[in-house]
């Protein structure tokens, strides 16, 4: 099952994200992985949108289960899981107006 988050990010933050997410994705990867690979998150990405309001951080996330993926991501000793709470948070400007328009997906 695909999960959609939408959060609006701190315009103050908004550099700080995109390098965050930029290193995950580049000299951080394996450890990204082996990460995903522990919360049983096949795929996931991310993308910012500048709204009105300022820049939202849109995440899809390919999991089964996605809150024991929170869980586990939570309580995640590793280093890279706790940096990304670290990043997210302090970037973390509430929620964002969104509603799910479609939803397809073969019963």
């Amino acid at each position: 099952m695909i999960h959609l988050v939408a959060r609006r990010i701190d315009p103050d933050q908004r550099e700080r994200v995109v390098e965050w997410l930029r290193t995950v994705d580049g000299p951080r990867r394996e450890e990204a992985l082996a990460s995903l690979e522990a919360e049983g998150i096949r795929h996931e990405t991310a993308m910012i949108l500048e709204g009105i309001d300022g820049p939202v951080i849109v995440y899809a996330m390919e999991t089964d289960d996605v809150e024991r993926a929170r869980t586990i991501a939570d309580d995640s000793p590793r280093p890279i899981d706790g940096e990304h709470r670290a990043v997210m948070r302090a970037a973390d400007a509430g929620a964002a107006d969104a509603d799910i328009l479609l939803d397809l997906r073969p019963a």
